[in-house]
């Protein structure tokens, strides 16, 4: 299948991966871009680029696939990546879908045709129901037939979008709801399949690859098991549980269910794994987000396979030529905030160098605006190392030395949880999280501190430059308040020369260095180093966003239990469930915002009457809008 020019249909990047590897290969490379995008880094880097209405439209992709003369489409992950009739669409067309047929990917990707698909080629899987009637009832009675802990999951898609753990069977409806709806704003189906959960089980995948010779590999497996609600969080290959033995076992049983279905090209077939057993979770029928870990393990691009494959080549290597070497690890970083609750955040990227000594798959740059209409994941950080724990320390490093500024992100929580003792050791299970890790400070709104406060006052005031702190009377004492988040600090601190402050409890502060982007200053001599931007009055110093509001008047915020529902987040409002007069008690849902195509529940934190509604579906809520007023019930 002969082919000049691809068609990347994604952005972001995977967009720009997939460029860079296509053009080491002599390709052109196309863009598809919305009209937010249009000055984005995958459109900057095409030989041609094209507006279309949405990722999602197939018919505008294949229309300008024709336009241009792409005679191959390339998805990467999400948005049509999974999508059987893009790919068939695609071959009526005469246009080469680099990807699995849209036979295999329509098995695959449908969670209960994929289980019966592995049952029947003798992989073992987890009970469950995964049946036509989708009606809530015949649901209900079937989540009581295999009870608690129990997973709610999308049929079609991934991502941890449209799944639900459920606990108590009471909240059985309400995740229905939520996975069902999440489903078809993410896939475009709402069905469901029911499967028991396991408690603590890791979560282990075999990368797979076929030809259309009939030849099934593997590349080993990677270990996904560090998991925030079903998204993957950390990467790493190979799986500190897996031995060579159960390493061949995995491999086995996943090549035989890609054969099974004729699979050609790259793919991923997932396990829980709970000691040396394991179980089918689902195959995904595409290019995974961690894949640079087993390309690190095992010196192959796994873009050129695809590729490769794509155009009728045989795989490029034998099962027995496929060596791994050494440890790789990836973690994700997202726009979002650990402390909030993992709440989506938005705004302009102020600052933005990641550590030389890590591969970085980004497409970020300095004047980005991250909005809250696509995923939040920013950049995958990787670290390969020939070992485990040289790998772990030196992505800890990386993350350490790593600056994005002006927007809040999960960086520092990352660090945290590689440096964790259960990770360390390698015993890491998809209860981590919320188990072992449930206490770690980077959870926990922390103010600023009295240092770093400072810090942000002197440079504001000019030092060291300006004459900072020179009088000729005593040491003038000085308090500077500063609003970070939803909480203000202040620091109390007495004024010397040479761009000193001495701080109440005897600390001393002195500004030695500003550069363009950090700057320089000792603690009671000591001597460190902060990235450091200011914009419009705000600074950015490390991973704080201080604005001073010394002259400001105090700001009655919102306490727990005020009645007052704030939008945590910027979104859309997709549901309202109360009106004005209605009784609610705490924690009855409701409305719902989706934001970064997941879907956020917001609560009542108290029994009341509802005073106001300031929203309607459909609407555009910015973060800390007031949308819902609650009346407490008198007692």
């Amino acid at each position: 299948m002969s082919f000049d020019t691809i068609l990347i249909a994604n952005r972001g990047e995977i967009a720009l991966r997939i460029q860079r590897t296509a053009r080491a290969m002599g390709y052109r490379c196309v863009a598809v871009f919305t009209p937010g995008d249009a000055g984005a880094a995958h459109v900057r880097m095409a030989d041609q680029a094209v507006r279309v209405p949405s990722y999602l439209d197939a018919a505008a992709i294949i229309a300008t696939a024709r336009a241009t003369g792409a005679g191959a489409v390339h998805p990467g992950y999400g948005f049509l990546s999974e999508n059987a009739d893009f790919a068939r669409d695609c071959a009526e067309a005469a246009i080469v879908f680099i990807g699995p047929d849209p036979d295999a990917m329509a098995l695959m990707g449908e969670k209960g045709a994929a289980k019966a698909a592995a049952l029947a080629a003798g992989v073992p899987c987890l009970p469950g129901y995964q049946g036509a009637d989708q009606s809530d009832a015949t649901l209900l009675v079937e989540g009581a037939k295999f009870g608690v802990p129990l997973m709610v999951k999308a049929a079609f898609g991934g991502g941890g979008k449209g799944m639900r753990l459920v606990q108590d069977l009471d909240d059985l409806p309400e995740a229905l709801e939520r996975a069902r709806s999440e489903a078809a704003k993410s896939f475009g189906d709402g069905t469901l399949i029911l499967e028991r959960a396991l408690t603590g089980p890791r979560h282990v995948e075999m990368q797979v690859f076929g030809d259309r010779c009939g030849h099934v590999v593997h590349l080993g497996e990677r270990d996904c098991s560090v998991q925030r609600r079903h998204q993957k969080v950390v990467e790493e290959a190979p799986s500190p549980a897996v031995t060579p033995e159960l390493r061949a076992r995995m491999g086995a049983a996943a090549v035989a269910l890609a054969q099974s279905c004729g699979y050609v090209g790259a793919g991923t077939v997932e396990f829980l794994l709970s000691g040396d057993a394991f179980w089918f979770l689902e195959m995904n029928t595409r290019l995974q987000v961690e894949h640079p870990v087993t390309e690190a393990i095992t010196g192959l691009d796994l873009v050129e396979w695809q590729i490769r494959v794509a155009r009728g080549e045989d795989l490029p290597l034998t099962q027995d030529q496929i060596e791994l070497s050494g440890h790789a690890i990836e973690v994700r970083l997202y726009a979002e905030d650990p402390a909030q609750g993992f709440l989506p955040q938005t705004g302009r990227v102020e600052a933005w160098r990641a550590d030389s000594a890590l591969r970085c798959d980004h497409a970020l740059r300095e004047g980005d605006v991250v909005g809250a209409s696509y995923d939040p994941m920013l950049a995958k950080l990787i670290a390969h190392g020939p070992d485990r724990d040289t790998a772990r320390r030196q992505l800890i490093r990386g993350l350490e030395a790593t600056v994005l500024q002006g927007i809040g992100n999960n960086r520092a929580f990352l660090a945290s949880v590689l440096a964790h003792p259960m990770f360390a050791e390698g015993q890491a299970d998809t209860g981590f999280l919320n188990r072992d890790f449930a206490q770690d400070p980077s959870l926990t709104p922390r103010p600023p501190d009295p240092v770093v406060l400072a810090v942000a006052a002197m440079v504001l005031a000019g030092a060291p430059r300006a004459r900072f702190g020179f009088t000729n009377g005593p040491p003038p004492c000085l308090t500077r308040r500063f609003a970070s988040g939803d909480s203000v600090a202040s620091v109390t601190f007495t004024l010397h020369p040479d761009a000193q402050a001495h701080l109440t409890d005897g600390t001393q502060v002195q500004l030695l260095a500003r550069g363009e982007s950090d700057v320089r200053f000792a603690v009671d001599g000591i001597a460190r180093a902060l990235p450091c931007a200011i914009r419009d009055g705000v600074v950015y110093l490390g991973d704080h966003i201080l604005h001073d509001v010394t002259l400001a008047p105090p700001d009655a915020r919102q306490s727990a239990g005020s009645g007052q529902i704030i939008a945590p987040m910027a979104g859309v409002v997709i549901a309202v469930s109360v009106a004005p007069g209605d009784t609610v008690t705490t924690g009855q849902t409701l409305a719902v915002i989706e934001a970064m195509k997941m879907e956020h529940p917001l609560t009542a934190s108290l029994t009341g009457r509802v005073e106001s509604v300031a929203i309607q579906p459909g609407a555009q809520v910015a973060a800390r809008q007031l949308l819902i007023t609650i009346t407490p019930e008198e007692t």
